[in-house]
């Protein structure tokens, strides 16, 4: 199973913001993807305000979520607590 640890790349030095602990292997290479987020690229809030607006009105067009009759009882039910694991 993939792990993930967040770290910071400064040139060919990984500092690591979590403890990598038992998934690194000391003493032996380990293969490994690096995924660089786009925190070049931020958009304004009223980009981010008019992005959000656009999917809403793409779900509006598709009729998304229309079997849901009553949308207060759907929270409810969706949020409604369960019983935890081993706590019975």
């Amino acid at each position: 199973m993939p792990s993930t640890l967040r770290a910071v790349i400064q040139g060919d030095h990984i500092e690591w913001e979590d403890d990598p602990g038992k998934l690194l292997p000391k003493g032996q290479p380990i293969h490994v993807l690096v995924t660089i987020p786009d925190s070049g690229n931020q958009a304004s809030d009223e980009e981010r305000g008019a992005r959000r607006i656009a999917a809403m009105e793409k779900l509006a067009a598709l009729g998304a979520f229309s079997e849901i009759q009553d949308p207060v009882a759907w929270q409810r039910e969706i949020r409604k607590d369960r019983a935890l694991p081993g706590r019975e």
